[in-house]
């Protein structure tokens, strides 16, 4: 993001700020700076709509796709300890008896 953003003379987030203004997003530079110098989590489409205009950019230049495993992820974000698998936490299946037998 920042490499697009130097290639449009735009260095700083406070740069940046009033081009996505003229697009209807207000952000403080500070939270414009988190979503452009890291790898957000979470991005608002209008919000990437507005990033894409702003610089001149295709989505698929701001984005990139990494399958990861969903329990490796949660394992590493756990703090050091390994978190259940949840499958063996499923309830056993109930077996119905007659009282006859």
């Amino acid at each position: 993001m920042r490499e697009i953003m130097a290639r449009r003379r735009i260095f700083t987030a406070k740069e940046l700020a009033p081009l996505l203004h003229e697009r209807g997003i207000t952000l403080t530079p500070n939270a414009i700076w988190r979503i452009v110098s890291g790898e957000p989590e979470r991005v608002s489409l209008k919000m990437l709509v507005a990033l894409c205009d702003a610089l001149d950019v295709e989505m698929n230049d701001l984005i990139t796709y990494t399958a990861v495993d969903a329990k490796t992820v949660r394992r590493r974000k756990a703090s050091g300890d390994d978190i259940p698998d949840m499958s063996d936490y499923r309830p056993v299946r109930a077996r119905i008896v007659d009282d006859d037998d």
